[in-house]
């Protein structure tokens, strides 16, 4: 980075000074691409309904646990995927913990380089740090110390993602799924402080709309953001179920200049997601 982009803000320590984008009124803004969480062999209908890739599990597609042979296996099948597959989420069991007392940074260290190796192979770009089990407090554990944990394991992860060519992006999750980096102020903190430029931030507007955070707090924290997630806010529902208004996120987003992508995360049918697309193409044009 060439500029200075971290000042002072408050209690929430330190966060992006941004610089607004400025956008003509003959220009439209959008996602560089929209696609959904979803198991590989959903690609066909993910496609027909305008998804533009697939974002899929550590677990459950790359199993660094599993040996080389099964994977292979699973190599064959992507190659063959109508869809590229540029993202995965659910990426370190809760047996393998980040923060606390019982922390295995070493465990989750060669865990994660399979995990790496395997997305390289793929073609993976964004790998979603969510785990709420790996880094979730137990009892009184000070969230000081946890942050002093979890930066130090980031340290040590971003110069292997950066090695295998992929980007760790944190997810913070609403406050009934974890007590630990819940919104994006406190994810960018964590970002900030671990200062690489293969560790960045998820922003999901379900989480921020549960737990109430003012998408202005986007524009904080703009530079930082490499990946997002959508759903609606009652029933993690597909946007266009219940007929949510993201435009106050999108506004912030482009005014940021986030222009990366975005994938549907939730609850939803494969009839879902044409009108899904829609509506997140047709509110993020109106901002």
């Amino acid at each position: 980075m060439n500029r200075r982009w971290f000042t002072s803000h408050g209690s929430a320590g330190l966060l992006l000074a941004t610089v607004p984008v400025a956008w003509s009124k003959a220009e439209t803004w959008s996602f560089k691409a929209l696609g959904a969480c979803s198991p590989l062999n959903n690609a066909e209908a993910i496609k027909a309904a305008g998804g533009e890739y697939v974002e899929e599990s550590v677990r459950g597609f790359l199993k660094p646990s599993q040996p080389d042979t099964e994977w292979q296996k699973i190599l064959a099948e992507a190659k063959a995927c109508p869809l590229p597959i540029l993202a995965c989420n659910n990426f370190i069991p809760g047996s393998l913990k980040s923060t606390g007392e019982g922390a295995n940074h070493e465990g989750i260290l060669q865990y994660v380089e399979t995990a790496f190796k395997r997305a390289q192979q793929v073609g993976i770009k964004v790998i979603v740090f969510g785990s709420s089990g790996s880094r979730r407090l137990e009892g009184d554990f000070p969230k000081e110390q946890a942050s002093e944990q979890f930066v130090a394991l980031l340290k040590k992860m971003g110069p292997l993602a950066q090695l295998y060519g992929v980007t760790i992006v944190v997810e913070p999750l609403r406050r009934q799924e974890c007590n630990f980096i819940n919104t994006v102020v406190e994810g960018a903190a964590i970002v900030e402080k671990v200062n690489h430029p293969h560790i960045r931030l998820l922003f999901d507007i379900y989480h921020m709309l549960q737990n109430g955070e003012d998408p202005n707090d986007l524009k904080k924290i703009g530079p930082l953001l490499a990946h997002g997630h959508i759903a609606e806010k009652e029933k993690r529902s597909a946007p266009g179920v219940m007929g949510d208004d993201f435009r106050p996120f999108f506004a912030a987003l482009k005014a940021t200049g986030y222009s990366g992508r975005i994938s549907i995360e939730g609850r939803w049918e494969n009839t879902d997601l044409p009108k899904a697309y829609n509506v997140i193409r047709e509110q993020a044009r109106e901002v």
